[in-house]
């Protein structure tokens, strides 16, 4: 049986072959490992600046949480004191409004006996039925006044409601008194002021140190409920 040899180069043997093989596998591999290497620390240094970034994201929401926070519980302090403010401003002009209306509807012809300030009507069960916020009356005619510093349509549509209930429940007690009812506020502008003559109320308004009366009259009359 004949067997081949390999015929290599004058001077090169089969161990320097191998040798060389040998030396290549081992720089293969080395740089393979040098390779490996080299990408796990590039995902450790990912993976920690992932980490770094989530925290930093994280911390900027709790900071945004608080913030938010901060802002909400400002904007409740603020309008509870804008609240305040406002109630004791309207209590102010209510009292500044009653001597004032007393004199001025007397000079309408009426004579007005009693007035009352915050005055609530309730039904049997003791449940308010509607808030007067000023009540002059006399012996056969009550006039009812909503006070705002500056009144809107919807205000004026809200004293319409409020003084059907008024009438609802003057009826339910036999009471045959005739109610009217009145806007009075701080700043009226000419549209809301329309609006509440052509409802039928009577409107107060500023001037100087007291108040006017506009009266319903000519294409709109004072309503009685």
């Amino acid at each position: 049986m004949e067997t081949t040899s390999i015929d290599y180069p004058r001077g090169i043997t089969f161990e320097m072959v191998w040798a060389a093989l040998m030396e290549t596998r081992e720089r293969q591999e080395k740089q393979f490992e040098e390779f490996k290497q080299e990408r796990i620390e590039r995902q450790k240094d990912f993976d920690l600046k992932m980490e770094e970034r989530r925290k930093e994201m994280e911390e900027r929401r709790k900071e945004s949480e608080r913030e938010w926070k901060e802002i909400r519980e400002n904007q409740k302090r603020m309008d509870k004191h804008f609240g305040d403010l406002s109630n004791r401003f309207g209590d102010i002009v209510e009292h500044m409004v009653i001597p004032c209306a007393l004199d001025k509807f007397s000079e309408l012809g009426f004579e007005f006996e009693k007035a009352y300030h915050k005055a609530s009507i309730k039904d049997k069960n003791r449940k308010t039925i509607a808030e007067a916020d000023i009540t002059l009356e006399n012996g056969d005619k009550v006039m009812i006044i909503e006070v705002k510093t500056k009144p809107t349509i919807e205000d004026i549509n809200d004293h319409v409601e409020r003084m059907g209930k008024i009438r609802a429940h003057a009826d339910s007690h036999n009471d045959k008194r005739i109610f009217l009812g009145a806007i009075a506020g701080v700043v009226i502008s000419g549209s809301e002021k329309i609006y509440a003559l052509k409802n039928g109320f009577y409107v107060l308004e500023p001037a100087g140190e007291t108040f006017n009366i506009t009266a319903p009259e000519g294409i709109y009359s004072p309503r009685e409920w």
